[in-house]
């Protein structure tokens, strides 16, 4: 029996008091910049523009600078997907003679343009550094912030994916259960002629598995274990199976290695074994979901294996008025800050 309904993802500071308060009340309170993984060389046949939008998608901006330019959108490379409702900061790449763009839409702003010998492409980012506001807090949000900030960066959080991901009825999920031929949804028929939909909804399936895995590790205890079977990756590098317990779950509370979590699909590798691919199939098994209807994705449903935790950096907190409270953190790329935000607030 299928079950993909939306449900509560489990805090690693539940025993701290959060905050309370609202976020992203507007554009303003939520600033996200790039960091990006190379800085511009200044000559090259792509043209880098540097820019602010204001509630607009990066794809909406990718659409005005390919205007702009005269080119195709597919020739506006991008680093990653930032938020739509914010005021985000990031580089576009163009193949492009021209020295510089005009746009005409007050909703983003050129910032600055250099050039580069290499198209953006996705990944070529560090992370993104948030700077977010949250009203209407306690009165001692500060101090309670900067507790929640002290055990997470001591522990790692853990790295679900937030509800952007899941849509606007937060049933993007089920849409993709749909498509594989598991239950039924009202916009299966539109999806099925719609690549860029079948595939986000194929995508925020194994998002929704990825969640629950990582959320049934926390409630077992096996946040920060190492069980028979896992894969792991190495800070910054790549994946192995773990084959000694005793060393590798020292690395890992060291903060060497991370345990990792399946978006389920094809050719998976490496595959978790024994003990740790038994729970995954458990939780799999539990949303209604066989590993092999994977097969029905039209090969949209590439398998992969991301870590259980990330780093959030140089996190602060303060007021800047009585019940407004300002988040500053930077998070590694594909990390969702509204994540840390559930978790200072614990809303």
């Amino acid at each position: 029996m299928l079950d993909l309904d939306p449900r509560p993802l489990p805090l690693l500071t539940h025993d701290l008091p959060g905050t309370g308060g609202v976020a992203k009340t507007s554009p303003e309170d939520f600033v996200v910049e790039e960091l990006p993984a190379y800085l511009p060389t200044g000559e090259g046949q792509h043209l880098y523009v540097w820019i602010e939008k204001r509630n607009l998608s990066t794809q909406e901006a990718v659409a005005i600078i390919a205007k702009a330019a005269a080119v195709s959108e597919r020739n506006v490379g991008y680093a990653g997907q930032k938020d739509r409702a914010a005021i985000t900061r990031q580089w576009l790449s163009i193949v492009t003679p021209l020295a510089g763009l005009v746009v005409d839409d007050d909703r983003l702003t050129i910032l600055a343009t250099t050039r580069h010998n290499n198209k953006l492409r996705l990944g070529h980012t560090k992370g993104n550094r948030f700077v977010l506001r949250v009203r209407g807090v306690d009165p001692d949000a500060e101090a309670r912030a900067n507790a929640i900030f002290a055990r997470l960066a001591a522990t790692g959080m853990p790295n679900f994916y937030g509800p952007q991901r899941f849509g606007h009825h937060g049933d993007n999920a089920a849409l993709g259960a749909a498509l594989l031929g598991l239950g039924e949804h009202d916009e299966r028929r539109r999806a099925d002629r719609d690549r860029h939909l079948f595939r986000l909804a194929i995508s925020a399936l194994q998002s929704e598995l990825f969640n629950r895995i990582v959320a049934t590790r926390i409630a077992h205890g096996l946040w920060e274990r190492v069980i028979a079977g896992d894969v792991l990756q190495k800070r910054g590098g790549g994946l192995f199976s773990t084959t000694d317990l005793a060393t590798d779950q020292e690395r890992l509370l060291r903060h060497e290695v991370d345990i990792t979590a399946p978006m389920p699909g094809l050719n998976e590798r490496p595959e978790a074994r024994d003990e740790a691919r038994a729970r995954e199939d458990r939780v799999l098994a539990e949303c209604g979901i066989p590993r092999e209807a994977f097969e029905r994705s039209r090969g949209q449903a590439e398998g992969a294996r991301r870590p259980a935790r990330i780093v959030i950096q140089e996190p602060t907190a303060k007021l800047v008025a009585p019940d407004v409270l300002e988040l500053t953190f930077t998070l590694p790329p594909g990390a969702y800050a509204t994540r840390v935000v559930a978790e200072v607030t614990h809303s």
